[in-house]
């Protein structure tokens, strides 16, 4: 099944140019979502490298973290807590922990906070993201593990962008390694 996930993800995975004005292209991976293979595989394949290592609950970063913080969730039969960006404009009620992030490959720094009350110190936490290229987020989010007391598993990505130090020091994990997507 990890094979024939993988090849579906490079198959319906494209570049797109953005148009005038863009410095570079754009990841399109709207082919995942509207694939139920892809849809059902995922889950399982992003916890799969962290299954014996028990985690209690999953967190991930909007906007797409929140399709599959879930998914992994699911797989491991283990909670979810969405680490929200004030950006969306929609923050749940109650007390936050946040975090800003290290700049990411754009030069951006992003604010992300969690619940108080869905992290605490008998969590065992896997972090989960669709793409990974500086780590800014993942290390934000680990940041927020480390106040609320949690223990940081590690991460996994559907794509894995960054240097090896990096993968290395959040214990990433990735399904594809950006060199395999279509140039």
């Amino acid at each position: 099944m990890a094979d024939e996930l993988r090849r579906r993800l490079i198959e319906l995975f494209r570049w797109v140019d953005p148009g005038p004005g863009s410095s570079h292209l754009v990841s399109d991976i709207s082919g995942w979502w509207r694939d139920p293979h892809v849809l059902a595989g995922l889950g399982p394949a992003l916890a799969a490298p962290f299954r014996d290592a028990r985690p209690t609950v999953v967190v991930a970063p909007a906007v797409t973290g929140l399709m599959l913080g879930p998914l992994a969730a699911t797989a491991l039969g283990v909670g979810f807590a969405p680490a929200h960006k004030p950006a969306d404009g929609r923050l749940p009620a109650g007390p936050l922990t946040w975090s800003r992030s290290d700049p990411d490959f754009r030069g951006r720094q992003v604010d992300l906070a969690v619940v108080d009350r869905r992290l605490g110190p008998d969590d065992r936490v896997l972090a989960v993201d669709d793409w990974v290229a500086t780590g800014a987020q993942l290390r934000a989010i680990r940041k927020i593990c480390a106040v609320r007391g949690a223990t940081w598993l590690g991460a996994s990505a559907v794509v894995r962008d960054c240097p090896p130090e990096v993968s290395r020091e959040l214990r990433l994990h990735g399904l594809l390694d950006a060199a395999q997507l279509p140039a």
